[in-house]
């Protein structure tokens, strides 16, 4: 029982100090910029969090970012669990040569730094005349999240029994719509496990924001309030924080709502 209470203990002070940080940016935020001191606060006084969410909006185009970021996580989410969901059948279900080469070459992808990409992907963005277009966003976000969907989904493929698909090949079944009919459904939550890390990957996302953007009606949300902590700093911390609650809620809301899909996700990826 002393264990137990002492590691009960333990978790509650290590609780309460992962929320400290919480607590400030949601003080502080509520802080009207007028009355900060340049000194966080520990306790809110008067109520100021829509009229600095107002300024935000209103100085570096927040909500235009916020818009981007939402188009670059649906799409760019969705269509990388798609391609993934399709190599993931292809490596654990269809025969090909070697599969585990291909797994190797397509989830390598995970193992580099992200710095890695940026000046090749800056130099053929400026060539092709990607720099600065949603397309261009969309494409390196598809890119950047098929390796770690492409591994969920092939730990769950590899779950499902092999007599599944040999009972279908003997009933003449062709790969797509075995893929469509059988393993798509079959993949449902593990699908939607990956797609929710991806949605939050590329909504937290600022180093390709701030490489490969310029223009307010590209770049993502954490570029706008990295700019808004930048070109337009005499706003006052209170705004920037203020920016940043509103960005984070929609990833908060998720990963409540979906919750159980990210403990499967983690299940599928021991």
């Amino acid at each position: 029982m002393t264990g137990r209470t002492a590691r009960g203990v333990l978790v509650a002070l290590v609780s309460v100090l992962w929320l400290v940080p919480t607590w400030l940016v949601v003080v502080n935020a509520f802080t009207p910029a007028k009355e900060y001191t340049g000194s966080p606060r520990w306790w809110f006084s008067s109520p100021g969090l829509f009229a600095n969410i107002r300024t935000a909006f209103e100085s570096a185009d927040v909500g235009r970012g916020l818009l981007n970021t939402l188009i670059y996580a649906v799409i760019g989410g969705a269509v990388a669990v798609t391609i993934a969901a399709l190599a993931s059948f292809a490596v654990t279900v269809m025969p090909v040569r070697r599969p585990g080469l291909w797994f190797w070459l397509i989830f390598i992808g995970t193992v580099l730094p992200l710095q890695t990409f940026l000046s090749p992907l800056f130099s053929g963005y400026a060539t092709t005349d990607l720099y600065d277009t949603q397309y261009g966003m969309l494409l390196v976000y598809v890119a950047l999240t098929i390796p770690f969907a492409f591994f969920v989904n092939r730990n769950f493929m590899l779950t499902v029994p092999r007599e599944i698909s040999e009972a279908a090949q003997l009933d003449g079944v062709n790969w797509l719509s075995m893929f469509l009919r059988i393993h798509l459904p079959l993949a449902r939550n593990a699908l939607l496990a990956a797609f929710i890390f991806q949605f939050t990957w590329i909504w937290n996302d600022l180093l390709f924001g701030i490489t490969l953007s310029l223009s307010p009606n590209v770049r993502p949300v954490t570029a706008t309030l990295a700019d808004l902590n930048g070109n337009y700093a005499t706003v006052g911390p209170p705004v920037v924080l203020a920016g940043a609650l509103i960005a984070s809620v929609p990833t908060v809301v998720l990963f409540f709502v979906f919750q159980r899909f990210f403990v499967n996700s983690l299940r599928l990826t021991a």
